[in-house]
C-alpha cells in the first residue's frame, strides 16, 4: 500500500485515538528500510532524546493500522512508503497495566521529502547495528526492528 500525497500539518490531539479494551493505546509505526534493505531511517524523539521509529496513534477515520503506520512515517519522517510486511503486535506495561499496543509494520521508502509537517525533527538512515544501539533504551521499538527483515550489519 503506497501513502498517496498529504497535506503540510500533522494532526495533533487525541480526541479521534483508538484505545483498546482494557485502555490501551493503539499505536501504528513503520520500520522504513531503503530499498536494498541495509538502511532504516530513524527520526528524533519529541519526548526525550534519542532515535526512534515513526509511529502514533491509529486513529478513528483510519480503516487499518498499516494507513495510520503510513500517515505517521509521511507526519513524522516525511517520507512516502509503501508497507511490505507485518510485523504485528507489541506491548508496552508501565508496571502491570498495559499502557499501549503497538502494531509495526515493515515499509520501503520510496520518496524522502525536504518539507513535512514535522520537520523539526532530525532523520538518520542507520546500519541495523547502529539502530539497535539508538533504540536500546526502547525495548518496543527495537523488538520491532529485531523482526524486520533488513540486512543484519
Amino acid at each position: 500500500m503506497a501513502q498517496g500525497a498529504r497535506t503540510m500539518e500533522a494532526r495533533t490531539g487525541r480526541t479521534n485515538q483508538r484505545y483498546g479494551p482494557q485502555g490501551e493505546r493503539l499505536v501504528a509505526g513503520v520500520v522504513p528500510l531503503s530499498e536494498d534493505k541495509y538502511y532504516v531511517l530513524l527520526i528524533a524523539s519529541n519526548s526525550r532524546p534519542g532515535w526512534v521509529l515513526p509511529k502514533g496513534g491509529w486513529e478513528t477515520d483510519e480503516a487499518t493500522a498499516a494507513d495510520a503506520a503510513c500517515r505517521e512515517a509521511w507526519e513524522e519522517a516525511g517520507i512516502v512508503c509503501t508497507v511490505t510486511y507485518d510485523l504485528g503486535a507489541i506491548g508496552e506495561k508501565s508496571g502491570a497495566t498495559q499502557k499501549a499496543h503497538y502494531h509495526f509494520f515493515e515499509a520501503t521508502v520510496q520518496k524522502q521529502e525536504d518539507n513535512w509537517p514535522e520537520m523539526h525533527r532530525a532523520r538518520a538512515w542507520m546500519t541495523f547495528s547502529q539502530a539497535e544501539t539508538a533504540l536500546a533504551d526502547r525495548p518496543e521499538l527495537l523488538e520491532a526492528l529485531r523482526k524486520c527483515t533488513m540486512h543484519r550489519c
